[in-house]
């Protein structure tokens, strides 16, 4: 793996990019779990990268180029240009910077959501503070994770994703459990004020599973897994589906 880890640097050279792209984003080398990378008869899976350090998106490529499952199909220094681009490619996944001048990521997510997209959204930020955590996913984000990850945990991420699943870095788990206990007092939450259907539903959303693998699971229509979980939201008085997660095993619910 040394191998590949130096070969991504000698391209990254070749590109007239500096040695420290992987840094602070690719700080250690690759370990021998990035092989294991699953392949995939179906078509890639598309990203568009929105965030304005050139450098850092190379590196993402750069990444990502050893994924042959996962293909970069554009990329934006800005949120404006980035919402153009996410209209015009409706890429599977968009990674987005949270920290940009002009139209910041969050007003940048408002944007997205008001879009009629397809793909996920997900924070790639320098920031593990509560607010901007919780901010995000609370406004539509589906997952967050740090800059600073390793690089097999980014791509992992990246096909967890991609395949509809919530992802945040490991190391914000204890950031959002505080942010419930937090707000635990002032929120008044019953599990049994959902209907059974909903009920089977959140438990599936906490074992991390995307609404097409619940809707298989459960033998019923995609659509009608997105009403329940909105309901379900609703009712629990939980901003998205990664905060519903963390709530279940914060609690114990089930």
């Amino acid at each position: 793996m040394r191998k590949v880890y130096e070969a991504i640097a000698a391209s990254a050279v070749v590109n007239q990019v500096a040695p420290k792209w992987w840094s602070p984003l690719f700080p250690k080398k690759l370990s021998q779990t990035s092989k294991e990378i699953p392949m995939s008869n179906q078509e890639p899976a598309t990203i568009l990268l929105i965030d304005d350090h050139p450098m850092l998106r190379t590196g993402v490529k750069q990444l990502i180029s050893m994924a042959p499952d996962i293909t970069v199909v554009g990329e934006a220094s800005n949120g404006e240009q980035g919402i153009e681009l996410a209209e015009s490619l409706d890429p599977d996944l968009i990674l987005l910077d949270l920290n940009m001048p002009g139209m910041n990521g969050l007003e940048t997510l408002d944007k997205l959501r008001e879009k009629s997209l397809s793909g996920r959204i997900v924070v790639f930020s320098v920031s593990n503070h509560e607010e901007d955590v919780v901010t995000a996913l609370k406004r539509g984000a589906d997952g967050y994770l740090l800059k600073d990850m390793e690089p097999e945990d980014l791509l992992k991420a990246l096909h967890q994703a991609a395949a509809g699943e919530m992802v945040l870095s490991e190391a914000l788990t204890p950031v959002l459990a505080a942010s419930l206990r937090a707000n635990r007092a002032t929120t008044e939450r019953d599990v049994n004020q959902l209907t059974p259907r909903e009920r089977d539903i959140l438990k599936l959303i906490a074992q991390g599973l995307p609404n097409k693998m619940i809707a298989r699971r459960l033998d019923i229509t995609e659509s009608t897994v997105k009403v329940h979980v909105k309901h379900m939201l609703k009712k629990m008085k939980l901003k998205s589906r990664v905060e519903a997660a963390v709530w279940v095993h914060q609690e114990r619910i089930f």
